[in-house]
């Protein structure tokens, strides 16, 4: 069931790391993926705080939590694949 998480979460964030139409990656749409990122993290951090003063029920509690554990899975793909391009151009000869 985790594989298939993170593959639907790399899957929803294609349209992130996709190219541009000048034909290099788009630093823009790379910004605001960790923007977005981070953001969604900050609310992890917020939601868990108004849990333990009692100011958040439980329930947005756990659906921040799997929210944050997508955004989570799609980083790690993303960066599993950066990864993977890197040592694939080490092993390119020269």
């Amino acid at each position: 069931m985790f594989a298939l998480n993170a593959a639907s979460a790399y899957s929803a964030a294609r349209a992130a790391v996709a190219p541009s139409p000048q034909g290099g990656p788009s630093l823009e749409k790379l910004g605001k993926a960790a923007e977005d990122f981070a953001a969604q993290m900050a609310q992890v951090d917020q939601v868990s705080t108004g849990a333990m003063t009692g100011q958040v029920g439980t329930h947005q509690l756990v659906q921040t939590i799997a929210e944050a554990e997508l955004a989570m899975n799609t980083v790690v793909a993303i960066r599993d694949k950066v990864v993977e391009a890197y040592q694939e151009i080490l092993r390119m000869p020269v």
